[in-house]
């Protein structure tokens, strides 16, 4: 099986550093880019922004995905019409900013509480998210943009998109060209433990982007891969089998002293993750 990707890794790592500095240690390290994210373009101007963006096409480099934004009001699943409404305006400023930039893919994170699905309500998540793709996905696709959902965690009970079967009632919805999937690593084992694998193969092909990091299965520690737990043959395995092609965000620090990683810290973070492929 043939190895399609490249790997960059998360924006949010580097907050303060220059777009040149950035490029500069996604060259040395062997990064096609990073997942850019709103601390890194946050108070620049639209010319500046496609300034940032040529700093690192000029270098090759890549900037396809883009971490939209996920605090407490941010919510696009949110029961409050109110406060939804706020979070789709947000998250449509910031795909028109990521396009901008280059990123044709967002990342969202479908509710950013951890409230007990079975509790809660389902369909309830699921009617209200739906109010919020149907105002965004017509824009997306108009910006060639892909908003794609990431898989979430609870290890003490079962919060929105943390089951397959979540994704499973999202497809039955929404079969829209500018809807897509995020596969989280750490997530994934965090919610379901030997299960994990079963959320990739729900995804399927409207996969379209993937945060790779490990942990020890009890907290989403963010571990670069191969320092806990995750079933990295069979993550790798099912990615060539599908013909995976996109880019993969490993979504961590180096395993190394830190916060001003080296860069042989990067570089061998990027090396160690390219050996676990090549060992599915």
């Amino acid at each position: 099986m043939t190895v399609a990707w490249s790997y960059t890794t998360t924006g949010f790592t580097f907050v303060g550093k220059s777009a040149e500095e950035i490029r500069d240690i996604c060259l040395a390290a062997g990064l096609s880019g990073i997942e850019a994210a709103p601390p890194l373009l946050d108070r620049l101007t639209d010319a500046e922004v496609e300034a940032y963006r040529r700093t690192f096409e000029d270098a090759g480099l890549k900037l396809t995905t883009f971490h939209l934004p996920f605090t407490a009001a941010d919510d696009i699943a949110s029961f409050y019409n109110t406060q939804r409404e706020a979070a789709v305006a947000t998250i449509d400023y910031w795909m028109r900013k990521a396009a901008l930039v280059g990123s044709t893919i967002g990342i969202q994170h479908p509710t950013t509480t951890g409230y007990d699905v079975a509790k809660e309500g389902l369909e309830r998540y699921l009617g209200h998210i739906s109010k919020s793709l149907e105002v965004l996905l017509p824009t997306a696709e108009s910006l060639g943009f892909t908003i794609a959902i990431e898989n979430m965690l609870l290890p003490d009970g079962v919060c929105f998109c943390s089951d397959p079967d979540h994704f499973r009632q999202i497809l039955e919805r929404f079969d829209h060209p500018s809807l897509g999937f995020c596969l989280d690593t750490g997530h994934a084992l965090c919610a379901l433990g030997d299960r994990a694998p079963e959320v990739q193969d729900v995804m399927g092909d409207r996969m379209v982007a993937y945060h790779l990091a490990d942990n020890a299965g009890d907290r989403d520690s963010h571990l670069a891969p191969g320092h806990g737990r995750v079933d990295w043959a069979t993550v790798f395995r099912k990615a060539a089998e599908r013909g995976y092609d996109g880019t993969m965000c490993i979504e961590t620090p180096p395993f190394a002293a830190g916060p001003n990683y080296s860069v042989e810290a990067w570089k061998a973070m990027v090396d160690d993750t390219a050996k676990l492929a090549a060992t599915r």
